[in-house]
């Protein structure tokens, strides 16, 4: 079976980087095609063999990008059209259709409750995604969460199949090599405990609230670590200085390597106001990190003590932090809860999604484009 994945971007974020792992497992051919800005998810996936094409579309209204991606579907006579990402489903949806592809799919990441992917849910945004919609066979849901919320703004719930994000566990294992590199990167000494955050810096993950909660506790023992780019940058520095902390708040930009990055800290903290999954949250379980959270629904009904879940305001926070920080850091080595995933490994991740292309294939009349 022949699959595109069209997703609008490839910078690093949860989506992206969901993609770059489904395709290492999947069992199917796949080609990637991106919007706009491949980033570095692009060239990890092409050193995975992958290619990835851009047709370098200009602004999100630029209307040109549907006949190209009509034509370049059409060409590579696909099976299945898997959409990520809000500006890619508009896209890529009716032009499958147009191209006469057999199976249209969508993963939806990331639908808040009053956002979608940092886009606010006003009617014209709802009323293009319903209809590019009906071009589609199929919604992933990454969680119960997305799937009640595409229920509620209109998406058939029989179309809707829940497959949750997944996580190489192995990938993401404590090394402790790692953690002196990592630590050396930004002059961290071997005894300072770090407090890390690590994602995009929008203002959804609420990075200022964490800097608020902590500043009390940083100093020559204790720094926060912050991972990632993104528009909050330069008010999160501000933050930082308004504070009086901004020799212990360490922003670290993009780094490729988040292994090395979670073993770097022996704290990770998520202070997001609204999740559709939080992998973000797995990502540090599976490194081995105790975790402060807010929100992740990936969580709901999961019960661990690798994880604990505190109000979303400053004064809650400190008190969390203070009483992680008493505690010191640990000493054992550092192992995931095998609980929590066994529900969330890649493999299975890619199994189920692949299933469902297969599934959602002998509905359709017509011979498959790969099998003639």
């Amino acid at each position: 079976m022949k699959v595109l994945h069209v997703i609008t971007g490839l910078d690093a974020g949860g989506a992206e980087t969901q993609l770059a792992m489904l395709l290492r497992h999947t069992r199917h051919a796949c080609d990637v095609v991106t919007l706009y800005n491949p980033g570095p998810v692009a060239e990890r996936i092409r050193a995975d063999g992958t290619t990835v094409r851009d047709i370098g579309m200009r602004r999100n209204t630029d209307v040109r990008a549907l006949p190209k991606l009509r034509s370049l579907i059409a060409a590579g006579r696909y099976d299945v059209v898997h959409a990520h990402l809000y500006r890619s489903q508009i896209y890529a949806r009716p032009a499958a259709r147009l191209a006469r592809t057999p199976v249209v799919v969508t993963t939806e990441h990331s639908i808040g409750e009053t956002h979608i992917e940092r886009r606010r849910m006003t009617t014209g945004v709802r009323g293009l995604y319903l209809a590019s919609e009906l071009f589609s066979d199929g919604t992933i849901a990454v969680s119960d969460v997305v799937r009640d919320r595409l229920v509620r703004w209109g998406v058939p719930a029989r179309k809707i199949t829940v497959i949750p994000n997944g996580l190489d566990t192995a990938a993401l294992a404590f090394d402790p090599a790692a953690r002196q590199r990592a630590r050396a990167q930004f002059a961290i000494g071997p005894d300072v405990y770090v407090i890390g955050a690590l994602g995009r810096l929008d203002a959804n993950k609420r990075v200022d609230l964490t800097i608020e909660a902590a500043a009390p506790l940083l100093g020559e023992r204790c720094a926060l670590l912050v991972v990632g780019r993104g528009d909050e940058l330069a008010a999160l520095r501000a933050t930082a200085q308004r504070f009086g902390v901004d020799r212990h708040v360490i922003f670290a930009g993009f780094q490729a390597d988040t292994a090395a990055m979670l073993a770097a800290f022996d704290l990770y903290v998520a202070a997001s106001a609204q999740e559709t999954f939080g992998i973000a949250v797995l990502e540090a379980m599976a490194s081995g990190l105790p975790v402060l959270y807010t929100t992740c629904p990936a969580l709901h009904g999961v019960t661990t003590s690798q994880a604990r879940q505190v109000p979303g305001t400053a004064a809650a926070l400190r008190a969390a932090l203070g009483d992680a920080l008493a505690a010191g850091a640990s000493h054992e080595p550092r192992e995931p809860d095998g609980a929590v995933f066994d529900r969330y490994g890649i493999a299975s991740t890619a199994r189920r999604v692949d299933d469902l292309y297969e599934r959602l294939l002998t509905r359709r009349p017509g011979p498959r484009f790969s099998g003639r």
